[in-house]
C-alpha cells in the first residue's frame, strides 16, 4: 500500500488552506507491519531492567539428608526440633518452600537487537502509514473532522505557549475530537500490574511532530493522549505505539521539510 499524490495542503491554525508543498519522498513507502512491529519490540526491550536471584540462594541452610533406614525421601531437611522449621526441605528443588530450579539470571541478555536497514525501513514505513486515512481510523483514532491526511500545519503551531491556544487550533484542525477520546478512553488496569506503579491506562491521542520546540511541548503537555516530539528525535514506538502504526499524527511545515532532509 503506497500513497500516490505529490503534494499536500498546509493548514493555518484557523483550519483554513494556508498553501500547498510538495509531500517528502518518504510516505510514498510501502507499509510493512511485521518491520514495524520488530523495530517497536526492539525498542521497548531496553526499556527493561535486568533482574536477578543471588546464585546461592536458599543454600544458606544446615539442612541436611538423615539418609536411608528411617522410612523417609533422602531430601535435605533443617536440623532442629520442636521448631516450625523442624524437618523442612530447604535447598531441594522438588519440595515445598524450596529454591528455585531455574531462577531469573542478571546475565541474561534481555535488550534485541535488530539490523540498520530494517530500523530505517520500520520508520519509513510508520511514517508513510500517518498519511493513509484507512490505517489511522482502523487504529481507533476519531479522524473524521480532518481535511487531509498527513495533516500539515504552518510553523505557528510551533510558538504556542497555553493549553488554550492548543486547544482553539486543534478545534479548528478536527483534531480535538480525538483528545477527547483519549480522555474518556481512561481505566483500570486488569492484572497484578495494578499494584505496581501503573493503576491506571489511557488511549493514545494524537501526535504533533515539530521542528523546534518554542513553548509547544509546555503547552501541549497536559493534554490526555497528546505528545510532541521533535522530527530529528522522531522514533517508530511514537508513530506505532504498541506495534500498531497509523497515529494520528499533525506535522508542522518545518518539519515536513525536515522529514526529506532526514528520510527522504
Amino acid at each position: 500500500m503506497t500513497l500516490n499524490k505529490d503534494t499536500i495542503s498546509v493548514f493555518d491554525l484557523n483550519g483554513d488552506l494556508a498553501k500547498a508543498v510538495s509531500l517528502p519522498s518518504v510516505f510514498a513507502t510501502s507499509i510493512r507491519r511485521d518491520v514495524i512491529r520488530k523495530a517497536v519490540v526492539a525498542l521497548q526491550s531496553h526499556k527493561i531492567q535486568p533482574q536477578g536471584r543471588d546464585v546461592i540462594a536458599g543454600m544458606r541452610t544446615s539442612a541436611e539428608s538423615v539418609g536411608t533406614g528411617r522410612h523417609l525421601a533422602r531430601v535435605p531437611r533443617v536440623k532442629g526440633s520442636r521448631s516450625p522449621r523442624a524437618g523442612e526441605g530447604a535447598i531441594a528443588t522438588m519440595t515445598v518452600g524450596g529454591r528455585s530450579a531455574h531462577p531469573p539470571k542478571a546475565e541474561k541478555t534481555i535488550a534485541k537487537r535488530i539490523n540498520r536497514k530494517e530500523r530505517l525501513l520500520a520508520i519509513r514505513s510508520a511514517i508513510a502509514a500517518t498519511a493513509h486515512d484507512d490505517i489511522v481510523t482502523s487504529r481507533g483514532h476519531a479522524s473524521s473532522k480532518v481535511k487531509e491526511l498527513p495533516l500539515v500545519v504552518v510553523d505557528d503551531v510551533e510558538s504556542l505557549k497555553d493549553v488554550d491556544s492548543v486547544k482553539g487550533a486543534f478545534e479548528k484542525l478536527g483534531v480535538w475530537e480525538d483528545v477527547q477520546r483519549a480522555k474518556a478512553h481512561r481505566g483500570m488496569r486488569a492484572g497484578i500490574g495494578k499494584r505496581r506503579g501503573r493503576k491506571m491506562k489511557r488511549a493514545v491521542g494524537p501526535l504533533l511532530v515539530v521542528a523546534e520546540d518554542k513553548g509547544i511541548r509546555r503547552a501541549a503537555g497536559n493534554l490526555p493522549g497528546v505528545d510532541v516530539i521533535r522530527v530529528d528525535r522522531l522514533n517508530v514506538e511514537m508513530l506505532a505505539p504498541g506495534t500498531h502504526p497509523g497515529r494520528l499524527t499533525v506535522w508542522s511545515e518545518s518539519a515536513l521539510k525536515k522529514l526529506q532532509e532526514i528520510y527522504g
